[in-house]
């Protein structure tokens, strides 16, 4: 499991907390093998696999007979083939077809604000100048591109969570960084946290937009995300 705490990356914070309460939720509707392939879609394999064997799931589908070995050192029983009746939206707190969350979302995708910079109305943004502001406003340089799973896609058409406020994403996604509208002076600062997804504020079914625009499935998203940005726990 990879733990990363540089201000200069996304996190992927996962809750203790909500994860047993998602797993005991998912169990208690019923199956035996929960979907923990690509590290538990990029929520870490060995944290996860404990959520749901004690909520009482009996088994994991995982990608390799190496995790089937780590999880029996674990006292865990893993399987590489077979089918799962866990239902993964559950267990990871996901959107449904609706955008409504059922669980609380076990994953929160976060960045830092590394700097801001006024914009006068006309002045363009990124890559292409794909964006003009229609006002004067602020613009922040959050942490948090295409390379740690923020697909190109989401620029100019998807919105972040910013000091409990839904901020849209202008102009195109760079590799590392992206640009947020945050609006008058006081809508950020230098160091602010930003909310990509997930959370129990207002980006909490953010993923179900995400889904909408780029055409991949929460699973996808999440799992991207996870595999590519820091990593760390909270309660």
């Amino acid at each position: 499991m990879r733990d990363s705490t540089s201000s200069s990356l996304p996190q992927a914070v996962i809750s203790r907390s909500a994860l047993t309460a998602a797993a005991s939720e998912a169990v208690s509707r019923g199956g035996r093998v929960a979907d923990l392939r690509r590290d538990a879609w990029g929520h870490g394999i060995v944290g996860v696999a404990h959520a749901v064997a004690a909520a009482g799931g009996a088994a994991m589908l995982v990608d390799s007979e190496a995790e089937v070995q780590a999880l029996a050192l674990e006292g865990i029983e893993a399987v590489t083939s077979g089918g799962v009746d866990i239902d993964a939206g559950l267990l990871y707190g996901l959107p449904d077809e609706d955008g409504a969350l059922r669980t609380r979302p076990v994953m929160r995708f976060v960045a830092r604000v590394l700097s801001t910079k006024p914009l006068k109305a006309g002045d363009a943004v990124s890559y292409g100048y794909t964006h003009r502001a229609a006002s004067d406003t602020t613009a922040a340089l959050v942490a948090g591109g295409y390379a740690q799973g923020i697909v190109r896609a989401l620029g100019n058409a998807a919105h972040v969570e910013v000091r409990g406020t839904m901020r849209p994403i202008i102009g195109r996604v760079a590799m590392d960084v992206c640009v947020v509208d945050v609006g008058n002076t006081d809508g950020a600062a230098t160091g602010d946290e930003v909310t990509y997804f997930g959370g129990s504020g207002p980006a909490g079914p953010n993923l179900a937009r995400w889904r909408s625009v780029t055409g991949l499935s929460a699973g996808e998203l999440i799992a991207v995300a996870g595999a590519h940005a820091g990593r760390r726990w909270e309660a």
